[in-house]
């Protein structure tokens, strides 16, 4: 909920101690963005975002903007200017593709694929339409909500490429993007998370030899 990473950068929030900065820096190999979004430190749940682009909700400051902008010259960014904030919760997506909630107007989903330049398909996960916070999707898998329905998974695989496990983060939680950041590189789950949890998610992910 705290964090966003691809797997070029990672959004942390400003109070974020130094210490934690360089470890995300040294497991996932990104470049680190400090700020907040709306003066929020959701950025998790506020943006979505892929090696292409960028999903900011309206009341992104423009102060955050500029931090935004100038650490990553070649991104495109896209500020929405509707009544939804929570563009992390809504959309799930890699560098191959993304899946949406299917509440989304159709003008919504073509300025997210114009923005993150890959195919954007609504979609469910375990019948819940807030598909960002049921997932955590990277360029070699998705974890995802113990729950989800064979065809939601086949829809997931179709658009984003890789191949879907489920499990649980926290020791049970099945909103998976609410405890478990990712990318190509590495994966960093919540702290309550356990042994078999981990396991399961480094095999989603491809993290693990």
């Amino acid at each position: 909920m705290y964090t966003l990473v691809t797997d070029e950068i990672a959004l942390v929030p400003k109070q974020i101690p130094d210490s934690h900065k360089k470890k995300i820096e040294e497991w996932m190999g990104v470049k680190v963005i400090q700020t907040n979004i709306g003066g929020s430190i959701l950025l998790g749940s506020l943006i979505c975002a892929n090696s292409n682009g960028m999903i900011l909700p309206h009341l992104v400051r423009d102060e955050e903007l500029e931090i935004i902008k100038s650490a990553v010259e070649d991104l495109n960014l896209m500020v929405m200017d509707t009544k939804r904030t929570a563009y992390g919760n809504l959309i799930l997506a890699n560098d191959y593709g993304a899946v949406v909630d299917p509440r989304l107007k159709r003008s919504e989903i073509e300025r997210i694929e114009e923005t993150l330049n890959v195919e954007v398909v609504p979609c469910q996960i375990a019948g819940l339409p807030y598909v960002g916070s049921l997932a955590t999707a990277t360029n070699k898998g998705v974890m995802a909500h113990p729950l989800i329905k064979d065809e939601e998974q086949r829809t997931l695989e179709s658009v984003l490429k890789v191949n879907v496990g489920v499990g649980t983060i926290n020791c049970g939680v099945p909103y998976i993007a609410t405890g478990l950041v990712g990318n190509s590189r590495a994966a960093i789950a919540g702290s309550l998370t356990t042994g078999p949890e981990m396991f399961m998610i480094g095999q989603a992910l491809g993290v693990v030899d």
